[in-house]
């Protein structure tokens, strides 16, 4: 075959198998969440048109985590270190940055429209960000290294003393590797904690959200039950399952066993 009929044999191919312009649906438009704390700031969350990894919700577990911080600020957020897995929006970071962490790491999937969202958050924040905030987005898998994650900490921390886990856990096969993040990153002091709050929007797989706990227990950690509230509404009206269950957040504190600390 000579090289012009090769090219106009390409030129055939490229006719035959090439999509028209139309094809695939247009990307879906960013949407955003008004959100006022508790304190009175009102934000403006901005949520990703649609993200595989669901980083297009506001999720209920954020919103219940984020009242949780606040009346527990003294504790879990005055001059606290804290990082936020699986972030999506970043509400309960940056809630904890207004309400006077000292360092913040929101993280999500190392996606770049996830991170460049949370970025996006944390800059349309800013009028109502104290001066003194220090809060970063970064790009986090669970499970990998979490070396540039502690690298954003102040010289001398060693770790988090507060984690955030919003709506995690229907991620059944990333159960171990959550857990080795939070091994990983909460520092070993026993005031330290990390909050994961859920709701089994899959009522009929319960237990295997609940299976998280046992990995955890395993990992050296103590699960202490701290919130079960009951929303006015479930998130995805069309699906199936239990009601009540998919209206409810459940949260859980992990705390090092004392074996651990030693």
């Amino acid at each position: 075959m000579s090289s012009d009929e090769a090219d106009v044999l390409d030129g055939i191919r490229n006719l035959i198998f090439q999509e028209p312009s139309d094809y695939y649906p247009p990307p879906k438009p960013a949407t955003f969440e008004s959100k006022t704390l508790q304190t009175g700031e009102a934000l403006q969350l901005r949520l990703v048109g649609y993200n595989p990894l669901w980083g297009h919700h506001l999720w209920n577990g954020a919103q219940v985590v984020t009242d949780y911080l606040y009346d527990h600020a003294r504790d879990l957020v005055h001059g606290r270190a804290v990082l936020e897995l699986g972030a999506g929006a970043g509400l309960p970071s940056i809630a904890a940055t207004i309400w006077g962490a000292k360092q913040v790491v929101v993280t999500d999937y190392p996606d770049e429209d996830l991170v460049e969202n949370l970025q996006m958050n944390i800059d349309a924040a800013k009028d109502v960000l104290p001066r003194s905030a220090n809060i970063v987005a970064k790009g986090h898998a669970w499970g990998a290294s979490t070396e540039p994650l502690l690298s954003c900490l102040r010289p001398g921390w060693c770790g988090f003393d507060t984690l955030i886990l919003a709506d995690l856990l229907f991620n059944h096969g990333q159960h171990t590797a959550l857990v080795s993040t939070v091994q990983s990153t909460l520092v070993h002091l026993p005031h330290a904690r990390a909050l994961v709050f859920f709701t089994p929007y899959t009522p009929w797989k319960f237990d295997k959200d609940m299976a998280f706990f046992d990995l955890a227990r395993k990992g050296g950690f103590r699960v202490v039950k701290v919130v079960e509230k009951v929303m006015d509404k479930v998130m995805f009206k069309d699906d199936r399952g239990d009601e009540l269950l998919r209206r409810t957040v459940f949260g859980y504190e992990l705390s090092y066993e004392h074996t651990a600390l030693e």
